[in-house]
């Protein structure tokens, strides 16, 4: 990932510190020296510079506006001689941010003042917008979002799959109703994170998670060994129903809190520690000896909670069968709770969607710039131990097989 150093003027952090417009003023002024360092990139050269690796030369800038929540900004965007500059600021930096507007502009469709609208819309973007301004918009962004949620995914095979929804309120034929949003993401054979795709349900139920799977099996999914989420009962369903023989994981952090809110308060702290103790234990064994001496300690004083530890015990400890080095990245599902954050900042400002099709708009954008984030960075696992721990395993099956059936051919 490239690395930029960004210099402030002394007027603009002045401006910033005083309010006024210093923030907008200070986003243009950074975003203007992204742009000159990318053209620095491509060309191998800076400005007045003499190399033998120069690809080619500047050839002065034109103004581009840029609409943002923070004003309208004016950018510097370079030319070079042969004109084959590209930057992908503008689409990847704005993609959210018209999400955000179409969303607050179908409002007024749907039966919100007009003048409430305006404001909004000035106080968050420095601009009014009109209705052919939302339709241009739109035009342009919903087929993106669209292609990328229907993309395939027959290139890859996903080891590892975390899945949660997030509630959010949409009004429908005259109503405000609460939709679940379906998320998914996973982590390739290579190690990257990809967020797979989302799918608007009408709650957590076994048929909206089982029409989510299907769909997502559908374009490809393929190779799931384990599988992360929250304890549901239709999730689970569904998740036994189109991943048989793939393993389970309930979240850890969602099974403690389970277990904590049966618990007398007083006693919470003291049980969390060895709640944990279970959890991170160094294998199976070792959890389930752990696991008697609590059910032992805590029963009388906590029954309900130790009868929620016993019973979600396996499923909970499922990552104690795979490879120590991955178990504190798929013991829950915070990665995807991170995830749900990002969405949740901006879907507070619009606090009721107008319809369906602004949920996937800007819940889409946000996935998609993260999306692409994740894929450009860092492995998020390193695979190769897996591989071979999923090797030794289908040959220790092999062999076993091979022993049975030739007890079978003596008998």
């Amino acid at each position: 990932m490239a690395q930029y150093n960004i210099t402030i003027s002394d007027e603009i952090l002045h401006g910033f510190l005083s309010q006024d417009q210093g923030l907008a003023k200070l986003l243009e002024q950074v975003l203007n020296q992204i742009l000159e360092a990318q053209l620095t990139d491509q060309l191998g050269a800076g400005r007045y510079e003499r190399t033998e690796e120069r690809k080619g030369y500047r050839n002065g800038s034109y103004p581009r506006q840029l609409t943002t929540r923070v004003g309208r900004l004016t950018l510097r965007v370079p030319r070079t001689r042969d004109g084959e500059f590209s930057t992908e600021l503008f689409q990847r930096y704005q993609r959210s941010e018209q999400a955000l507007v179409l969303a607050l502009m179908e409002m007024v469709v749907n039966g919100v003042s007009t003048r409430k609208i305006t404001q909004i819309t000035e106080e968050l973007c420095g601009t009014s917008f009109s209705k052919s301004t939302v339709s241009s918009l739109c035009k342009g962004l919903d087929p993106m979002i669209q292609d990328w949620n229907d993309r395939s995914l027959h290139e890859h095979v996903y080891p590892f799959v975390l899945v949660d929804a997030i509630y959010t309120k949409v009004r429908e034929d005259g109503r405000v109703r609460s939709r679940a949003v379906l998320i998914a993401t996973g982590v390739n054979e290579e190690g990257y994170r990809e967020i797979l795709g989302l799918q608007i349900g009408n709650s957590e139920s076994e048929s909206s998670w089982s029409e989510f799977f299907g769909w997502l099996k559908d374009r490809g999914l393929r190779g799931v060994d384990l599988i992360i989420s929250d304890q549901h009962g239709g999730l689970v369903q569904a998740i036994e129903k189109h991943f048989q023989g793939a393993t389970w994981q309930r979240c850890q952090t969602h099974f403690i809190r389970n277990i904590l809110d049966a618990a007398p308060k007083y006693m919470q702290d003291a049980l969390l520690e060895e709640i944990r103790g279970i959890l991170h234990a160094p294998n199976k064994q070792a959890a389930r000896l752990l696991l008697e001496q609590v059910l032992a300690k805590w029963e009388e004083k906590a029954p309900k909670a130790m009868q929620i530890l016993e019973e979600g015990f396996e499923d909970a400890t499922a990552v104690l069968d795979y490879p120590e080095r991955y178990r504190r990245r798929l013991r829950t599902t915070n990665g995807i709770e991170r995830l749900n954050e990002e969405i949740r900042r901006r879907e507070r400002v619009i606090r009721i969607f107008p319809n369906r099709e602004s949920v996937y708009r800007l819940v889409g954008a946000v996935l998609i710039e993260m999306d692409e984030k994740w894929i450009s960075g860092r492995k998020y696992l390193d695979m190769s131990d897996y591989w071979q721990w999923r090797k030794t395993k289908e040959l220790g099956v092999q062999t076993m097989n091979q022993e049975v059936s030739a007890i079978k051919k003596v008998g």
